[in-house]
C-alpha cells in the first residue's frame, strides 16, 4: 500500500508531466504571438515548471493556466489563442482517445467545487462591517433551507422586519439591499465597488438614498418585501447568483419601480453579469445608477419601461 509521500510524488509528477506535454506550443511556432493574446507558453510548460519538487503546483483554475490550450498539434496556433482570450468557454483541451485530459477533468472538479463553495460558504461578517452594511435575515433558518426552499427566502423573518423599521430611513426615493442569493463569492467581489458606484451616482443626480443593508439568505423577490415595509419608491438588490462552471463570482441587479409583494417577475430590470469576466462592479455601479433615474422619471420598469 503506498503512503502519503509516495502519492504527492505521484502526483507532482503527473502535473509536471502535463504542464510539460500541455503547456508547449506546436513546433514552428513557439515564437509566434499576436497583439493583445496570451504569450505561447516556453519550452517546458508553464512558468512554474519545475517547482513542483520544491511543493509548489500551479493554481489549475487560473485564468494564466487557462489562457494555455492543451490541444497537441493546432492547425493555427495564434488563432486558438486568440479565441481563448474572447471566451471563457473550454476550447482548445485536448482529447486522450475518446476521453478528456487528466489536466481537464482536474479544472472541471476544481471549478465545481469554486461553484459549490460559493453556495455554501457565508459573506465574510468582517466584509459587511467594511461596507458598512448591517445584516437581517429571511425566514431561513439555515443554509439547506435557503437552497430547498425559495419561498421562505422571499419572506422577512420577524426580526428582520423590526431591525429594518428601527435603522432604515422611511420613505426613500431609492432603496438599496445586498443579499447573498446563491453566491457568497459574488458579494465579496463585487460590492465593495458596486455598490459606492451607486450610492454616489443617485446621490449626484440628486435622489434621496435610503440605508443600504444586508439580507442573509436572501432571494430576489425579498426585495418586494422591503419596498412595502419602507415605502421606497424605487427598490435595488444586489444579489449573487448562481455559480456555474465559468464564475462564482456573478452578480445581478434587480430593480422595481413601485414593488408589491406577489407581484409579476416581469416588473423586473435586470442588469446582469457583473463579474471581473463580464460587466466590472465599477462600470455597472454607474450605469445602475443611470438606469434608476430612467426609472424614476418613468415612473416604470422591467416590461413596462421603454429602452
Amino acid at each position: 500500500m503506498l503512503d502519503a509521500k509516495a502519492i504527492d510524488a505521484i502526483a507532482s509528477e503527473i502535473v509536471a508531466r502535463m504542464q510539460r506535454e500541455g503547456g508547449r506550443p506546436p513546433e514552428g511556432q513557439a515564437g509566434s504571438t499576436h497583439s493583445g493574446a496570451v504569450a505561447a507558453a516556453p519550452p517546458g510548460g508553464s512558468p512554474k515548471a519545475g517547482t513542483e519538487g520544491a511543493g509548489e503546483l500551479e493554481d489549475i483554475t487560473s485564468a494564466a493556466c487557462k489562457a494555455v490550450p492543451t490541444l497537441k498539434s493546432p492547425a493555427d496556433y495564434d488563432a486558438l489563442i486568440r479565441m481563448k482570450g474572447r471566451t471563457s468557454a473550454r476550447i482548445g483541451v485536448g482529447r486522450c482517445g475518446p476521453r478528456m485530459l487528466t489536466q481537464t477533468m482536474l479544472t472541471l472538479r476544481a471549478d465545481h467545487a469554486m461553484a459549490r463553495d460559493a453556495v455554501f460558504t457565508d459573506v465574510d461578517p468582517a466584509f459587511l462591517e467594511r461596507s458598512g452594511l448591517f445584516t437581517v435575515q429571511t425566514r431561513c433558518g439555515d443554509k439547506n433551507t435557503h437552497i430547498t426552499r425559495p419561498d421562505l427566502g422571499r419572506q422577512l423573518s420577524d426580526e428582520a422586519v423590526k431591525t429594518i423599521r428601527e435603522r432604515c430611513q422611511r420613505d426613500p426615493e431609492v432603496q438599496i439591499i445586498v443579499s447573498d442569493g446563491l453566491s457568497s463569492k459574488a458579494i465579496e467581489a463585487n460590492v465593495e465597488n458596486a455598490l459606492p458606484a451607486i450610492v454616489e451616482g443617485l446621490q449626484s443626480r440628486g435622489i434621496k438614498v435610503g440605508t443600504p443593508f444586508f439580507i442573509r439568505f436572501g432571494r430576489v423577490a425579498a426585495e418586494d418585501a422591503v419596498a412595502e415595509l419602507l415605502g421606497a419608491r424605487v427598490v435595488c438588490i444586489l444579489i449573487g447568483e448562481r455559480p456555474g462552471l465559468g464564475t462564482a463570482e456573478s452578480m445581478s441587479a434587480y430593480i422595481c419601480y413601485n414593488a408589491k409583494v406577489g407581484q409579476p417577475e416581469a416588473r423586473r430590470t435586470v442588469v446582469s453579469n457583473i463579474h471581473r469576466g463580464g460587466i466590472s462592479s465599477v462600470e455597472a455601479g454607474a450605469y445602475i445608477a443611470e438606469l434608476i433615474q430612467k426609472i424614476l422619471t418613468a415612473k416604470a420598469s422591467g416590461v413596462e419601461l421603454k429602452q
